[in-house]
C-alpha cells in the first residue's frame, strides 16, 4: 500500500496542488521538548523542484517550526485527500528559515501571494516522499478560507505586528531562541551566532 520515492514525481505534484491545507511536523531534540504539529492554509505552498519545496510562513501565535529547523532541520509535512480517491503523502526531508532581509528572500517570495504578516519562509530539502493508502480518511468538502488571520493582521500597524512578534515568536515552548527573534530581537531571542 505505501510507498517510498527520492523526490517528487509528477504525480505527486499534481496531488499536491489540488490541496487546500497541509501540516507540518517538528520536534526539538530533547525528547522531553514539545512535538509540534501545525495545520497551513492559504494559498502558501510552492513546488520549486522534485527534491525542494516552501511554503509562506505567516505571524501566528508561536514559532515552533523555526525554533526546530534552527537547532536540527528536522521536519515532515503531510497532504491528505479530504475529496477524490484517498492518498497520504508525507514529505521527510531538512527545512531552513528564509527570513525577510536574507538573500534567499526575494527570489522565492515572489512566487507568492501577498499575505498579510509574513513573517519568513520555510524551505525543505526533500529527502523521502512516502504515499500511504488514506482509507480511512473521511470525505470533507471546501467551503472557503478564512479571512480572521488577514483581518487580525492588517488591523495591526507594524509597531503593533512587531510587540506581538516580540511576545510570542522570539523563542518556542521549549526556550528554542527563532531565526526571526535572533534577528529582530538580539537580546530577547538569544545569539546563536558562533
Amino acid at each position: 500500500m505505501g510507498q517510498l520515492f527520492s523526490e517528487l514525481r509528477p504525480e505527486h505534484e499534481k496531488f499536491i496542488k489540488k490541496q487546500r491545507m497541509f501540516f507540518v511536523a517538528s520536534a526539538p531534540m530533547d525528547t522531553d521538548g514539545h512535538v509540534n504539529l501545525s495545520p497551513k492554509g492559504y494559498d502558501s505552498f510552492r513546488i520549486i523542484s522534485p527534491t525542494e519545496v516552501a511554503y509562506l510562513d505567516l505571524t501566528g501565535s508561536g514559532n515552533e517550526t523555526s525554533a526546530h529547523l534552527q537547532e536540527n532541520g528536522r521536519i515532515t509535512l503531510m497532504f491528505c485527500a479530504f475529496e477524490g480517491p484517498p492518498l497520504i503523502m508525507r514529505l521527510f526531508g531538512k527545512g531552513t528559515v528564509i527570513l525577510p532581509d536574507s538573500p534567499r528572500w526575494d527570489e522565492l517570495v515572489k512566487d507568492f501571494p501577498l499575505l498579510p504578516g509574513a513573517r519568513q519562509i520555510i524551505t525543505v530539502n526533500v529527502q523521502e516522499v512516502k504515499t500511504s493508502c488514506g482509507w480511512a480518511i473521511p470525505f470533507y468538502s471546501y467551503s472557503k478560507e478564512r479571512d480572521t488571520l488577514q483581518k487580525w493582521t492588517l488591523a495591526k500597524d507594524e509597531q503593533e505586528l512587531l510587540a506581538y512578534q516580540k511576545e510570542n515568536n522570539v523563542v518556542s515552548m521549549d526556550g528554542l531562541p527563532t531565526p526571526l527573534g535572533q534577528k529582530l530581537f538580539p537580546a530577547v531571542g538569544g545569539d546563536n551566532e558562533a
